[in-house]
């Protein structure tokens, strides 16, 4: 296939011989007669067969142009279906829909919005990576990420879920037993709940600017974990109030304001970041829902 336009061509000469003259072909597609007949030439040209029998009064298809006129139509045809499939299938909420978050927030906030959405929309399927390294949604095929923290400068497009505060708490028997904290120094002397792998993530190095680890008395890799130790009064934490906001909410724990919650001076933020600028319908289903299951302000925010 010589010509680059033969695809364009072809239906061209599919729409003559439908309406059984150049000047009904022109009309569907709105150009003049004499450019039809320039890309029948140009067809007949790149195949060196003549496709129609022209005269005066009709046109007539050549053996070769009738062969080519039974093909055309079945490719075409397809094509335009292939059209509509796609079309419709981008227009519908389905397919598998790709997620990458903390392992924390996709239990208690993502998984519960997918059942809801799944249940309206059973053609929906779901992949989701529950992890704390940072996935890259270009080269892992993922529809979003959901980030946590200070966004860094990049080529994906964020949208804002919600601002992120860490709250530092403890139980009320906690506290009772070993008293209550007034000043960071104070920290100190306090058993502490640390995360394993990245304490920094918490802040404590920054809070306290050790590095020994005699006041950690549990450290874990897993928020729910730490909350988990927390609510059994083993010593204070410092965790996202994504997680423990309505532990304070209900009272099982007690948040310490003590430094005017210096630790919060900088707003971080949860974020959905996605590399497509226009998003599909069901990445937009999707925020949207999780947008509405965590509300505005955020359920758990304490204040």
């Amino acid at each position: 296939m010589k010509d680059p336009k033969f695809a364009e061509h072809l239906a061209v000469f599919v729409d003559v011989v439908r309406s059984g003259s150049f000047s009904g072909a022109s009309r569907r597609r709105s150009v003049t007669p004499s450019s039809v007949v320039r890309q029948i030439d140009g067809l007949e040209a790149d195949l060196g067969v003549p496709l129609l029998v022209r005269s005066t009064r009709a046109l007539a298809l050549t053996d070769a142009g009738e062969r080519l006129f039974e093909r055309a139509q079945r490719l075409l045809d397809d094509l335009a279906d292939t059209h509509a499939e796609i079309v419709a299938l981008d227009a519908a909420i389905a397919g598998t829909l790709r997620i990458a978050c903390f392992p924390t927030f996709g239990k208690r906030y993502v998984i519960p919005t997918l059942e809801a959405m799944m249940q309206e929309h059973p053609k929906l399927k779901v992949e989701l990576d529950l992890t704390e390294r940072l996935a890259d949604p270009v080269l892992e095929r993922l529809d979003l990420v959901i980030r946590i923290g200070e966004l860094q400068d990049s080529t994906l497009i964020a949208a804002k879920l919600a601002e992120q505060k860490r709250l530092l708490v403890a139980t009320p028997a906690y506290l009772e037993k070993h008293g209550t904290p007034d000043a960071l120094e104070m920290l100190e002397t306090h058993r502490l709940i640390d995360k394993l792998h990245g304490a920094d993530l918490l802040g404590w190095r920054d809070l306290l600017n050790h590095t020994a680890d005699a006041a950690d008395v549990f450290r874990c890799d897993d928020f729910e974990a730490m909350r988990g130790a927390a609510l059994a009064h083993m010593g204070i934490a410092l965790l996202p109030d994504w997680v423990v906001g309505p532990d304070v909410s209900s009272g099982e724990l007690v948040r310490l304001t003590i430094a005017d919650e210096v630790w919060n001076k900088t707003t971080k933020g949860i974020y959905l970041l996605r590399a497509l600028a226009q998003p599909s319908p069901k990445v937009k289903a999707f925020s949207a829902a999780l947008r509405q299951f965590i509300g505005s302000p955020p359920h758990w925010d304490p204040t």
